[in-house]
């Protein structure tokens, strides 16, 4: 499931051919949702099924997909596709890459290049070691970082750091940076201090700085982890620390940046094994960078285990869907979603916070270091201004969010917003734009910036 930058959620699976279905095994039944106005509209993938792929938002607002299911699992497509909202259309990439990628990982680069990393190639040669790279700005085609062969798990966790590298924070125990430029380099960082985190999550929650949580619990008799680490890339020397742990040990979890620079936690179990749900946790938790803790929250109705999504929505609630393909132990597949509403949408006496209010944006599309004006009848009890990138997440882990904490002065009825001073911070693309006063967000106003 994923963020367009119109505000609809995307969301596809495979073409389901021993169910329900009308396609065959190259087919992805694919769906626009406009939540707001309970719409939704079918946009499948008629020649691929690209279920299991990797996918993040490209410079022009495009979403990304590499790779895919292969007509059966653990074997990797070799295309990369363009999904268009304006259009709600498919687009083959010009070239394939040189080998398949099942459960492979898509990042957005500092340069608008897209990383893909990992998937499996087939059942029996396993993982595919080399990154490829999709030349967004040479007018598309793959180059390969023949240098840095590494096997990686499925789905690693990897964000552009501030150094303009990509960091690779799990889930395996051992972290390191890979250099994409040229023919790509690996050198390592830091080892967690708790091992790996199969299935847990990571979230980069301000420039430079990630969390990691939950997971692990996968081997026979194993016990998922509670624990959390956090690292902090500006250091001169980076190192793994441990924060305090949630209350629940968690699996198959998610984790969604929100628009205080909070952390919401839902789903997962604390059952071990790969996807049982006996222990199921329906509780959310948050995780306030401030106090490097987390708090309770509320309950979800369903449990949601292993192919369960959530992104963060433009009015700053939150869409937790799905689950299943196959269902858990314990449960069954879950074919709904719920919306959760944090606790800056209240006042103390549970009725409507009341929410600054954008007017207008003086441009949608920024340049670097730019400054723009956000017009609000709120202006003098602004007391921040953060974007957050559009969700592209699957399999615990949002491939595509990250947020700035922006600088702005205030005038009577309008902020002086300056955007990020480097890419290497904020990667070109889409961004919701949220205007708080203590702690309240406005409905964003989503802005391109490259």
């Amino acid at each position: 499931m994923s963020l367009l930058p119109d505000g609809r959620a995307f969301i596809w699976e495979d073409d389901n051919p021993t169910g329900q279905g009308r396609g065959t095994n190259n087919y992805t039944f694919a769906y626009v949702w406009d939540i707001a106005a309970n719409t939704i509209t079918e946009a499948d993938n008629t020649t691929n099924d690209v279920f299991c792929s990797g996918h993040a938002f490209l410079p022009n607002g495009q979403l990304f997909v590499a790779g895919g299911h292969n007509l059966s699992a653990n074997n990797g497509l070799r295309t990369g596709y363009f999904f268009d909202s304006s259009s709600e259309t498919w687009t083959l990439s010009t070239s394939l890459m040189a080998n398949g990628r099942w459960y492979p990982t898509v990042t957005s680069l500092a340069n608008g290049e897209m990383l893909v990393v990992s998937g499996n190639m087939t059942s029996t040669t396993g993982v595919n070691p080399i990154p490829e790279v999709w030349q967004t700005n040479n007018g598309g085609g793959w180059r390969e970082l023949d240098n840095a062969s590494t096997s990686l798990p499925l789905y690693p966790w990897m964000f552009v750091a501030p150094n303009g590298q990509v960091f690779n924070v799990g889930p395996n125990a051992n972290t390191r940076y890979l250099d994409t430029s040229g023919t790509g380099a690996w050198s390592a960082v830091t080892f967690h201090i708790t091992g790996g985190r199969d299935y847990g999550s990571a979230v980069m929650y301000d420039d430079g700085k990630v969390i990691v949580m939950g997971g692990g619990g996968d081997s026979v008799g194993g016990v998922p982890l509670a624990t959390a680490e956090i690292i902090d890339l500006n250091a001169a020397t980076p190192s793994w620390k441990s924060v305090s742990p949630m209350a629940y040990a968690r699996r198959q979890m998610n984790a969604t940046l929100l628009p205080d620079g909070k952390v919401l936690v839902t789903g997962g179990s604390s059952s071990g094994g790969f996807n049982d749900a006996t222990l199921a946790v329906l509780a959310a938790e948050m995780w306030d960078p401030a106090t490097q803790s987390f708090t309770t929250m509320a309950s979800m109705h369903v449990p949601r285990m292993y192919h369960s999504t959530v992104v963060l929505l433009p009015d700053g609630t939150v869409l937790s869907a799905g689950g299943g393909r196959p269902a858990a132990t314990g449960t069954t597949d879950q074919v709904n979603a719920e919306i959760y509403s944090p606790p800056y949408l209240f006042q103390a006496d549970g009725s409507p916070a009341i929410r600054p209010v954008i007017t207008s944006v003086s441009t949608t599309n920024v340049t670097y270091g730019q400054q723009f004006s956000v017009a609000t009848p709120d202006a003098a009890a602004i007391t921040s201004v953060n974007w957050i990138r559009l969700s592209a997440t699957t399999h615990s882990f949002n491939q595509n969010q990250r947020i700035n904490h922006l600088l702005f002065t205030q005038t009577a009825n309008a902020l002086s917003v300056t955007a990020p001073s480097s890419a290497n911070l904020c990667p070109p693309g889409h961004y919701m734009l949220f205007i708080l006063k203590n702690g309240v967000p406005s409905i964003s106003q989503i802005i391109q910036i490259q």
